[in-house]
């Protein structure tokens, strides 16, 4: 069974730091690029950052680059994202997704609501 289980989300002032992170079971973790995703309010669901395996490359959304960094665990099977910076635009539910190219296989979390607000 497959899970992509976020964490790490909350409320913070403008200018804080939060560090999300996805654990992931029931596939081939390394097998996978991993991507970060938020949907704000009203808005449509936009990427955020992604990472392959091997070789780790990182990309990042112009929005958030220089802010946000993205890495990767495989022996843990875990994502993370570590935000600094926040601004009231960070203020989204952010969800995990792991994607296979080859097969364009992808699985989905259920999202961590992050709050930036003074």
């Amino acid at each position: 069974q497959v899970q992509l289980v976020e964490s790490g989300g909350g409320l913070v002032q403008p200018g804080a730091s939060l560090k999300l992170s996805c654990a992931a079971s029931g596939f081939t973790f390394s097998n996978y690029a991993m991507r970060w995703y938020r949907q704000a309010p009203g808005k449509a669901r936009e990427w955020v950052a992604g990472i392959t395996s091997s070789p780790i490359i990182r990309k990042y959304a112009d929005s958030v680059e220089g802010r946000f960094t993205i890495s990767r665990d495989n022996a843990k099977n875990t994502v993370y994202l570590q935000m600094n910076s926040l601004n009231t635009e960070d203020t989204a539910v952010y969800y995990c997704n792991a994607y296979q190219s080859w097969t364009s296989r992808e699985f989905w979390g259920q999202g961590t609501q992050v709050s930036v607000s003074s």
